[in-house]
């Protein structure tokens, strides 16, 4: 299938970018179990794509240039926020899967891009199923409907980091004299875990209502 002189079968290939999928996988579930900002997506993207490269590199010799001229593309789209949100990991892993997949096509080495363009696209197809459906399982959000109390909010903060849960944001809305809505931005926290979790917080002194939000 490929048009350059090329040591491995069909098989060969197909069988090293699928181990590494999968030794890279469990490495990628590991950090995202633990809400890492790279997690499962990020770890095969790269992974596949090194792969690809390690197998390009047996026929072109080594590419240690043009693979570092990859990585500062794909660190621009990388955005830290103050609050320690990461975002553009999975877009800067596909960039660079993108160009090895690039890279192996260029150099006529046709079945180890295509199927590292299989995986990739499988990849981020089946975690975006996954995503929408535990999305949907989620609270990002916890609003609290109380009297003005002095330490309310530090309070409730409390709580929330008993749980190890980290905060995001806190908005406060008065929506009377003596009363407020306060909402907190954590991360995400199964709908089972909502509701001890309510029970607690409604124990604070001037709770009336707990809800959550996905």
């Amino acid at each position: 299938m490929q048009t350059i002189p090329f040591d491995y079968s069909l098989g060969e290939i197909t069988l090293r970018l699928f181990v590494t999928l999968l030794l890279t996988g469990m490495i990628g579930w590991d950090r995202e179990r633990l809400h890492k900002p790279a997690g499962l997506r990020t770890h095969i993207l790269v992974g596949v794509g090194s792969s690809l490269i390690m197998l390009i590199s047996t026929v072109t010799g080594p590419m240690a240039n043009v693979v570092t001229g990859i990585g500062f593309l794909g660190a621009g789209t990388i955005l830290h926020f103050k609050d320690g949100l990461v975002s553009g990991l999975t877009t800067a892993a596909s960039l660079w899967v993108a160009a090895a997949i690039g890279m192996a096509i260029g150099c006529g080495f046709y079945s180890g891009g295509i199927i590292t363009t299989v995986i990739v696209l499988f990849v981020l197809y089946i975690m975006g199923l996954i995503d929408d459906y535990y999305e949907s399982r989620l609270y990002r959000s916890v609003t609290l409907h109380a009297r003005i109390t002095p330490h309310l909010t530090e309070s409730a903060k409390d709580v929330l980091r008993d749980e190890e849960l980290k905060i995001f944001k806190v908005e406060t809305q008065s929506v009377a004299p003596s009363e407020k809505y306060v909402v907190f931005h954590i991360q995400p926290i199964p709908i089972t875990m909502g509701k001890s979790l309510a029970a607690k917080l409604a124990k604070l002194p001037g709770v009336k209502e707990v809800s959550f939000n996905s």
